[in-house]
Formats: C-alpha cells, sequence, structure tokens
C-alpha cells in the first residue's frame, strides 16, 4: 500500500514527501549550520572546478542559468505561471557539489566522477558532508525501490541501475541579505537533469512545483520530513508515465516573515537547501523499462547513456562548455 502510494504520488504530482527514520532532524541542522557558515565566508573561486562543468567544489551567485522553457512556461493558465523571467536569467543562488557513494571501477565517462574538494577551514567536512550524503542516497535507494514495487516493475529496476552513480550532495545558498526581497526568484523555473533529488526541510519556504496537470502549488514540508522530486531519467525509464517536475524558489510572504524573525534574533540569513541528486549510472543506459517500454515511449525516448544525457543538459545550463 505504501508502493501504491509512492507511485501514485510520482506519476501525479512528480514529489513524494516521506519520513525516514534513519535520518534524523538534527543531522539535518549540522549540515546546514556547516554550509550557512561555508556560504557567508567563501569567496566562490578557490573552490570552485569550472573545467569539469563545476560538478564538483563551489559555484558561486550568477552562475547557473536555467534552461529557456518559454514554451512550456507559455502554456500555464494565469493563476499557474512561474514568477521566473522569460528568456531565463542566471540564478543569484550559491552551490555546492560533494560526490557521495563509491565510485565505478572503469567508466567511459571519468569527469563525472572527479576528486573532491574539501575547504580547509572545516575540518568536520568530509565527516559531515558524507554522513548527511549517505543518509540521503539510503533514503533514495529505499524510495526507488518503493516506486519500482508500485509500479509493478522488479524491486532492483531502478535500484541495480543507481548503483555507482555519480550521486552529487548539491546545497545551495541564497543570501537574503542581498537577495530578500518579496518576489524575486532564487531558482528560475526548471526540471532536474538527474533521477530523483531528496531534500531536507529547509529553514525558509519558497519552494513552488508544478503537478502532472500544470497546477502551480507552494510546497511545505512537515518537521522531520523529507521532499523527493522527479528528475529527467525516471521520466525517461517510465517512457514518461513519471514528469520530472518543473520548480522554481522564490521569495514570497512566508520567506520575509522568516527572513524578519531571523534578523531580529541575529540567525543567519542564508537559505541553504539540503539537496542530494540521485543518479542512474553513468554507463547505463536510459531507455523506458517494461511496463512503460510501448513502441510509443520507445520513440520518443531513444536509448541513451545516462552519461551523455548529463552531459548534453549540463551544456544546456551553461555550467559546460
Amino acid at each position: 500500500a505504501e508502493c501504491a502510494k509512492v507511485s501514485h504520488a510520482l506519476h501525479h504530482y512528480g514529489l513524494v514527501i516521506l519520513r525516514d527514520p534513519r535520518v534524523s532532524e538534527a543531522d539535518n541542522s549540522t549540515f546546514i549550520n556547516m554550509m550557512e557558515r561555508y556560504f557567508s565566508v567563501s569567496d566562490g573561486l578557490r573552490d570552485a572546478r569550472p573545467e569539469y562543468g563545476y560538478q564538483v567544489g563551489v559555484t558561486k551567485d550568477f552562475v547557473e542559468l536555467p534552461r529557456n522553457h518559454c514554451k512550456s512556461m507559455g502554456a500555464y493558465g494565469p493563476d499557474n505561471k512561474p514568477l521566473s523571467p522569460c528568456p531565463p536569467e542566471l540564478d543569484p543562488k550559491w552551490r555546492f557539489f560533494w560526490r557521495t557513494g563509491p565510485l565505478p571501477e572503469k567508466t567511459e565517462f571519468p569527469s563525472a566522477n572527479m576528486d573532491a574538494v574539501i575547504p580547509a577551514e572545516f575540518p568536520e567536512w568530509k565527516d559531515v558532508m558524507d554522513g548527511w550524503g549517505g543518509q540521503m542516497t539510503n533514503a533514495l535507494f529505499t524510495l526507488a525501490e518503493m516506486a519500482a514495487v508500485g509500479f509493478n516493475m522488479p524491486p532492483d529496476s531502478f535500484t541495480s541501475r543507481m548503483k555507482y552513480g555519480p550521486h552529487l550532495l548539491a546545497p545551495t545558498g541564497s543570501d537574503f541579505n542581498k537577495h530578500g526581497d518579496e518576489g524575486r526568484v532564487l531558482a528560475g523555473f526548471h526540471y532536474d537533469l538527474n533521477f530523483l533529488t531528496i531534500h531536507g526541510k529547509s529553514r525558509f519556504p519558497g519552494l513552488y512545483v508544478w503537478t502532472r496537470q500544470g497546477a502551480r502549488t507552494a510546497v511545505t514540508v512537515p518537521d522531520g520530513c523529507l521532499i523527493v522530486q522527479a528528475g529527467k531519467q525516471i521520466e525517461y525509464l517510465t517512457g514518461g508515465h513519471v514528469l520530472a517536475g518543473f520548480h522554481e524558489v522564490v521569495v514570497n510572504k512566508a520567506t520575509r516573515k522568516v527572513i524578519e524573525a531571523k534578523k531580529e534574533k541575529g540567525e543567519s540569513l542564508w537559505r541553504v537547501s539540503s539537496t542530494c541528486f540521485g543518479h542512474i549510472a553513468s554507463d547505463q543506459v536510459l531507455e523506458p523499462l517494461p511496463p512503460f517500454n510501448s513502441a510509443d515511449a520507445k520513440e520518443r525516448f531513444p536509448a541513451v547513456k545516462a552519461g551523455t544525457q548529463v552531459m548534453e543538459e549540463l551544456k544546456a545550463i551553461a555550467l559546460h562548455k
């Protein structure tokens, strides 16, 4: 019954809110505290690796450019229109990428598997990143198995392909000292290029998602829960039965309330997302799996290696030249 709920939510909404008893709220807090400190002191240059398409280390503000989805955006009714500008503008959010989980022994895509960047000022960095990254990927593997069962697929349909994937712990940082005005778009309208994305609860609201029916919805995550969003790779593997969910992050009235409350208490005004991108392994082939492998689905989703698909998507968002 729980598996059916997962598959139903992924199909209709492109997201699932879950509680995983193995994941502690305290660990989410430790992680967010460290990232708030890091983003507030980083120069955005020393720890950046543009030569790897920023897929490891830090990405400073105004580097990530959302793909142009003006056509999709134009199709929504007035109540469901994104606030994101069209054509897209560079995002004011920062990001840090940390690879989590075992590396493949041999791969056609070595640039997806680079050395980690460790900021010297944070002796606890590796333990905190590996700890939170491990908890996030464990939760994702369990959810992926539940989704497969809910879709009447063999339980390991997704997890066997996720093994040795280039999973990334990828917290974002938005500085409300600079970008705290109501209506400010922190992450422009986009979908995720990976398989499934998981986040712990952020300290500031502002995430909006679009359902399969095109309804724009503000997401509220209950305390102690995690949110999982569908990415492009699960759209591929299900032949479009699950769609990569569009979303944006915007400063709204609720965000402003939290900003004012934190200002009064002298707390950090960085909005950190404890995001982790779960990937299909680079050398695996993306194609619709049974029962989603109709002739029509195969035509719409021609077979491609996951590593190739990721590279194409990165080129489209200006991170990889």
